[in-house]
């Protein structure tokens, strides 16, 4: 992968987990979650959303179900203390002071 593509990949995911954390439940499905890294000008495909959804899970930073078809994500400890900065993970970037 590119050094360009990787930083958006790191970016989409710091948004994903942000967006949990801030989700009623501490989830949300992966085309709301895909509208919504739309939002932070990170435009992605529901592919790249679920890749990175199944990375972030393999990292343990979310946990993964399906329902009616749709993969459902829900923001785990460790996936909050990256959002907020208290943890670094190589492949999500960190959010600067104050994010």
């Amino acid at each position: 992968m590119s050094d360009y593509l990787q930083h958006i990949a790191e970016h989409r995911r710091l948004a994903i987990l942000q967006t949990l954390s801030g989700a009623p439940g501490y989830s949300a499905n992966e085309q709301l979650l895909r509208e919504l890294v739309d939002s932070y000008g990170l435009r992605a495909t529901l592919d790249q959303v679920r890749g990175d959804l199944t990375w972030l899970s393999e990292q343990g930073a979310v946990k993964l179900t399906e329902l009616g078809g749709l993969m459902i994500a829900e923001l785990t400890e460790r996936g909050a203390d990256l959002a907020a900065g208290r943890a670094s993970q190589p492949g999500v970037r960190r959010p600067g002071p104050g994010a």
